[in-house]
């Protein structure tokens, strides 16, 4: 990973600022930047409805309530990595250090993805250097899609805002049977090289075994309807499960608003990071009190990559100081509807796919 510097800006005055005035409304309310009661409930009914689906798909008497709930524990599974994972991978879901790193390693490593491989990276890549090809490990060098203006363009990218779509729907069968696997052996289409302790790299493979035995091999075992109906269940949860992950996030970095700043030969970049952070970030309806509850503050992503010290069951209160003080420096603040950030992603695959270099369009908010 090519570790870069920043700049000081205005952003910097902005950051310092919001820190700021953040930390005087949790003193001033008498409150932790961690999950409150409100979280623990959450994180109580998350995993109680994981539970409680499971065991109602396996003692399912008819096809038609197998799928039901085995597609309901997909997508209360994928529910829990959004409200409890996240938030305890950055140490905020509770107070206590042990509870977090225990929540964030149940709730991923039992999805079959490593809980190691991602949260390291998310922390130390992906926050840290957002777009930023060769320094972020989101950005993919998938030869499907073009990304970034290094990769080249080949004639097919010119319809991969077309076939997005179709190819978005193996995006966790991918992850989960492919990218870490391929990570073990050095190879991934990650533009970032990923080294896997060699314990982790045991607990990789136990927990795809386990993920494998109790979605595929115990359904089987225990229930009447044969191999093939199980197996479409299982494919069908991880088709729906990318859809909706893909639509939730993708919107996010992946944007012709966006910027995929590049860093000078010295690995410096022209801009704070603060200031990156608002330029490689759209939120969508961020003071939305349904989309808080059930994505777990990802559609207010430019205020998490800003403040991921902070739990998202208090982004409600804190999203009007971060868009005045946004406003006071004079920095640009993304946010629109979730049709508008939908319709800008695929014109960015559009655009990446018909061009070779990409000019951020001006948002007018």
């Amino acid at each position: 990973m090519n570790k870069l510097r920043f700049i000081k800006d205005e952003g910097s005055a902005f950051y310092k600022e919001l820190n700021e005035q953040i930390e005087q409304y949790f003193v001033q309310n008498g409150l932790k930047k961690t999950g409150n009661a409100k979280m623990f409930f959450k994180i109580f009914l998350y995993f109680g409805l994981d539970i409680l689906f499971y065991a109602l798909m396996i003692a399912s008497d008819s096809v038609l309530a197998f799928y039901a709930f085995y597609l309901l524990m997909g997508l209360s599974v994928l529910l829990t990595a959004f409200n409890v994972s996240h938030d305890a991978a950055h140490g905020v879901a509770v107070k206590s250090k042990f509870w977090n790193r225990l929540l964030f390693s149940l709730s991923f490593n039992l999805q079959g993805n490593n809980a190691y491989v991602w949260g390291k990276n998310h922390n130390e890549s992906h926050h840290l250097y957002t777009n930023i090809e060769g320094s972020d490990i989101d950005v993919l060098n998938n030869p499907l899609f073009r990304m970034t203006e290094s990769q080249p363009l080949q004639w097919y990218h010119r319809y991969q805002f077309i076939y997005a779509p179709f190819l978005y729907l193996f995006y966790s069968i991918n992850w989960f049977f492919f990218r870490e696997t391929l990570m073990l052996f050095n190879l991934s289409s990650r533009t970032i090289k990923v080294e896997i302790p060699r314990i982790e790299a045991v607990k990789l493979v136990i927990y795809k075994l386990l993920y494998i035995g109790y979605m595929i091999v115990i359904p089987i075992y225990l229930l009447p309807f044969g191999w093939t109906v199980v197996l479409m269940a299982f494919l069908l949860n991880h088709f729906i499960i990318s859809l909706l992950f893909v639509a939730v996030l993708g919107v996010a970095h992946l944007s012709d608003y966006v910027s995929h700043p590049v860093p000078d030969k010295d690995h410096e970049l022209n801009m704070s990071w603060p200031k990156l952070q608002l330029l490689t970030s759209i939120d969508y309806h961020a003071e939305s009190k349904f989309l808080n509850w059930t994505l777990g503050g990802f559609n207010a992503h430019a205020v998490h990559h800003l403040l991921p010290n902070v739990c998202h069951v208090h982004y409600l209160k804190i999203i009007p100081i971060f868009k005045a003080l946004a406003q006071k420096h004079q920095l640009t603040y993304m946010e629109m509807s979730y049709g508008e950030s939908l319709a800008s992603h695929f014109r960015f695959l559009k655009m990446m796919g018909r061009s070779e270099h990409l000019i951020p369009m001006r948002y007018e908010g």
